[in-house]
């Protein structure tokens, strides 16, 4: 499809936003899935006579790292960038759903098979079998997770750009958390009244309305592609050697180093804070997931709210670096020897607004940089790269509870991270500055 038929179809209204419903809603799902797991820790570490699996911290610091292990070590997150820049859209994100799906069941077979006592060493870590097996299902899952992820946002940039992009991610982000605070909310309650498989039964079910969704997507795109006569052009063709635009331009680079740290210090986080939630301000484990969730459901409304100022306003950096000064101060809050509730409710509240802020602006600045034809290689490889921290930061974190159960270790871990991530954004700043990239310019045109 060439950039002439794109402009054509995107100027109408409904035929962009119906795309947005259908691709968000198959991204919504995923976010549901990678999170489902997340307020069971505590169950998770019961002994099996009490309804868990006897996992330690560090094995459950492994687990929720696992998402990132074939996408970072086996690169399959670099090459589901090409995958998609040759392939397209709709071959990807078919891909995509489907190894949600399949990463899901081996997840479930992992957490309900009883394994005995045997145990595996991987990576140098000795685990129990159930949580290697239930790792590689969360690490094939992340492959399907990521890769449904830079489909959705070529998707968007295919659609909307001229038009309410940052408006467009800021809705597809919201759905995105929308999955994210339901799983963070229900899922321990599930657990808790029925049993420990049951949010990952729920998990396989909306995965599979996911991938249906995306199916109609496939029609509608079909049909709207072959509606309009085509005229290929090479110069909108990939080309391997596309690669090299992406690797020369430093604003991809600190974008990427960005994203990298700004996500180290909220995806992993959220892991964490539905135990931290009992543990060090004392709420009951049925309802800390709500706790847990006041940040995605926050950005919910705020998200779209940032992403409709962007497009008419501009300013896209100043949001980015406001964002992640707050997500700094609130990681420093929570390393703070206070443990009331109510303090604790504030820097979540503070929290969701910084995780509005940033990403609302952040993701409509990379295609002012890098070219439609390579959008999806770009995204993968900031991905990619994002992933060693989220593959990383829970496994320091796991081992720095169980030495240091306060949370003051692992808040501060979390604090420094979020620091790095502001005074990179303030290099963004001073490159756009330089190169002239537009990042600080409205996205509509009039």
């Amino acid at each position: 499809m060439t950039e002439v038929i794109r402009h054509r179809l995107n100027d109408s209204p409904f035929a962009r936003w119906t795309v947005l419903i259908i691709v968000a809603t198959a991204m919504m799902m995923g976010y549901f899935v990678n999170d489902v797991m997340s307020p069971l820790e505590a169950i998770l570490e019961l002994p099996k006579s009490q309804g868990g699996l006897g996992w330690t911290p560090s094995d459950y610091g492994f687990f929720s790292g696992a998402g990132s292990f074939i996408n970072v070590f086996l690169l399959m997150l670099f090459f589901s960038g090409l995958i998609l820049d040759k392939m397209g859209i709709r071959f990807t994100g078919t891909l995509a759903c489907s190894l949600m799906v399949i990463g899901t069941l081996l997840k479930l077979y992992g957490v309900t098979n009883d394994f005995g006592t045997t145990e595996i060493v991987v990576f140098g870590f000795q685990l129990p079998m159930s949580v290697a097996v239930a790792s590689l299902g969360f690490a094939v899952f992340g492959v399907g997770y990521e890769m449904t992820g830079i489909t959705v946002s070529k998707a968007m940039v295919r659609w909307f750009t001229g038009h309410e992009l940052a408006l467009a991610m800021g809705i597809q982000l919201a759905m995105a958390r929308l999955g994210t605070a339901a799983a963070l909310s229900i899922s321990a309650p599930i657990a808790r009244h029925y049993t420990l498989s049951t949010p990952l039964l729920v998990a396989v079910a909306f995965l599979v309305i996911g991938l249906l969704a995306f199916l109609v997507f496939c029609v509608m795109d079909r049909k709207l592609d072959v509606s309009v006569p085509t005229d290929t052009s090479n110069s909108e063709e990939f080309r391997f050697a596309d690669i090299g635009i992406t690797l020369r331009n430093p604003g991809f680079w600190l974008i990427t180093l960005f994203c990298v740290l700004f996500y180290s210090a909220v995806s992993p986080f959220l892991k964490f804070s539905t135990k931290l939630m009992v543990m060090k301000y004392g709420v009951d484990p049925d309802i800390a997931g709500f706790f847990s969730s006041i940040a995605p459901f926050g950005t919910i409304l705020m998200t779209p709210l940032f992403g409709l100022i962007y497009d008419r306003y501009g300013k896209g950096v100043t949001l980015v670096i406001t964002g992640a000064l707050m997500l700094t101060a609130v990681h420093f809050g929570f390393s703070l020897p206070m443990h009331s509730s109510t303090i604790a409710i504030a820097l979540m509240v503070t929290l969701s607004i910084g995780y509005s802020l940033a990403p609302a602006a952040l993701w409509p600045c990379v295609p002012k940089i890098i070219p439609l034809k390579c959008l999806g290689t770009a995204y993968s490889m900031i991905f990619f790269i994002q992933n060693f921290g989220r593959a990383i930061i829970p496994m320091f974190v796991g081992s720095a509870n169980e030495t240091d159960p306060t949370y003051t270790t692992s808040m501060l871990i979390f604090g420094f991270t979020a620091l790095g991530a502001a005074i990179t954004a303030i290099g963004i700043l001073l490159i756009d500055k330089h190169k002239h990239y537009g990042l600080q310019l409205p996205n509509i045109k009039k």
